[in-house]
């Protein structure tokens, strides 16, 4: 499995971020593990949101 970069994500979730804040929510990208497994905190409204764990699956 080829190791992602943490950049690389960052660039990827960059296209997804205007939608959060439009709502009122955020992110902070935290890890990009070397198995690629990504860490972010949500932010904001993101924080509290019923619907958070339905973000992150989509």
């Amino acid at each position: 499995m080829e190791e992602i970069s943490f950049a690389e994500v960052d660039k990827a979730l960059k296209k997804f971020r205007p939608f959060l804040v439009r709502d009122g929510g955020d992110y902070e990208l935290v890890e990009v593990t070397p198995d690629g497994t990504v860490k972010i905190k949500l932010l904001g409204a993101c924080e509290t949101c019923p619907s958070s764990d339905m973000t992150l699956k989509m």
